[in-house]
C-alpha cells in the first residue's frame, strides 16, 4: 500500500449467491476485471463458518489466486480465526501465499456478532465469546512463528505443542497479518492496544459518522505508545457504494442488500454512514471524507442487485474522480 496516497480494493459479496445477488462465475469474472485495472491493488472476500454463513474463504482464495495474477488477495475480516486450528490454518495461508506469488492479505478479527450466533456457532468447537479475542492474538503468534520457525514448540493458554514445522513456508517475510476492529469508540482501548501492539494494520468499518476518524485518532495515539509511526501504519475501511441518480433509492436498495446480508441490525442512519450512495459526484464526496478522516486504503463492496452495471459505473464514473 503506498504511503500518502489513497488506494481502493475492490470487495466481492459471496454470501450474495443466496440471494441472487450473483452467482460465483460472475464474481469471479469481475475479479478478473478488476485484476486488469490500475485503478484496484486488492481484492477482498468475508469469511464466517456458521455465524454469518457463506461459501467459504480459504477456498474461494484459492480460486481467486487462479484467477488474478496481480490484486492482492484478502480475506476482512477473517471471522473464524479464532475457532480455527492454528496449525491447519498456517498451512493453509502458506499454501495460499505459495499459489499466488506472494499476495495474501490477512485480516483477522474476533468475530463476535451480537445476538448469541458467534456465541452458538463458537459453542460448537467449545469457545465463548469471550475467549474469541485472546484466541485471536494467540493464534497470531502462533502462525507468526509457524510461517518463520522450523521445530516450533508453543505453551500458549489454548493451545501446546511441540516440534512442529509447516511447509511450505509464505514467500511473503514476513507475511502480514492485519486485524479488523470497529468497536465503539467509548470502547476502544483494549481491542485498539491489540491492534497497536500485534497487528501489521487495521482494518475498520463506518458504520456511525466519524467513527473511523475518531478510532484511528485514538490508534494513532496507542501505535506512538508503541513506538510505531501511525503516518506508516497501514489501514483500510471496508466500505459499500451504490450509485444511483436519485441518492434516497441507492440508499434504499443497501439497506435492502444489507438486512439480507446479515439481518435487519442496521438502522437507516448506519446504513448511510457505511455506504457513499447517490450520483457519482456524491459517492466521491462521501469517499473523500474517508480519506479526510484518515483512510489510506479503501475497499468497496457494490450494495446492489446489479454489479456488472454498478461495477461499470465504479471504474468509469467514481473512482477518476479521486484518482485521476
Amino acid at each position: 500500500m503506498p504511503t500518502g496516497k489513497v488506494s481502493f480494493g475492490f470487495t466481492i459479496p459471496q454470501r450474495g449467491v443466496f440471494f441472487d445477488i450473483a452467482t460465483w462465475p460472475q464474481m469471479l469474472a469481475l475479479a478478473r476485471d478488476a485484476d486488469k485495472n490500475p485503478l484496484f491493488d486488492s481484492i477482498w472476500v468475508g469469511d464466517s463458518v456458521m455465524a454469518k454463513p457463506r461459501p467459504e474463504s480459504i477456498a474461494l482464495l484459492g480460486a481467486l489466486s487462479s484467477a488474478t495474477e496481480r490484486l492482492r488477495l484478502g480475506v476482512g475480516c477473517m471471522a473464524s480465526f479464532p475457532i480455527r486450528d492454528p496449525i491447519v490454518f498456517a498451512y493453509q495461508w502458506a499454501t495460499l501465499d505459495l499459489i499466488s506469488s506472494g499476495r495474501m492479505q490477512l485480516a483477522a478479527c474476533t468475530g463476535i456478532v451480537a445476538g448469541g450466533v458467534s456465541a452458538k456457532e463458537g459453542g460448537v468447537f467449545g469457545i465463548k465469546d469471550g475467549q474469541r479475542g485472546n484466541r485471536m492474538a494467540e493464534n497470531i503468534a502462533i502462525c507468526r512463528r509457524l510461517w518463520n520457525e522450523d521445530n516450533v514448540s508453543f505453551a500458549g493458554k489454548y493451545r501446546s505443542f511441540e516440534g512442529v514445522t509447516i511447509t511450505p513456508r509464505p514467500i511473503q517475510q514476513p507475511c502480514p497479518i492485519w486485524i479488523a476492529a470497529n468497536p465503539p469508540p467509548n470502547q476502544s482501548e483494549i481491542p485498539l492496544r491489540r491492534v497497536a501492539r500485534i497487528a501489521d494494520g487495521w482494518m475498520t468499518v463506518q458504520i456511525f459518522p466519524g467513527m473511523l476518524g475518531a478510532l484511528w485518532s485514538k490508534l494513532s495515539d496507542y501505535l506512538k505508545d508503541e513506538g510505531k509511526d501511525p503516518a506508516t501504519f497501514p489501514n483500510i475501511a471496508y466500505h459499500n457504494i451504490n450509485i444511483n441518480p436519485d441518492r434516497n433509492a441507492a440508499l434504499d436498495e443497501s439497506k435492502r442488500f444489507l438486512d439480507l446480508y446479515y439481518g435487519p441490525v442496521f438502522a437507516p442512519q448506519m446504513v448511510e454512514a457505511w455506504t457513499a450512495a447517490g450520483t457519482p459526484a456524491q459517492c466521491a464526496d462521501h469517499l473523500r471524507a474517508l480519506i479526510r478522516d484518515g483512510a489510506k486504503s479503501i475497499t468497496l463492496r457494490i450494495t446492489s442487485w446489479d454489479q456488472r452495471g454498478q461495477y461499470d459505473r465504479l471504474v468509469n464514473e467514481v473512482l477518476p474522480l479521486l484518482l485521476g
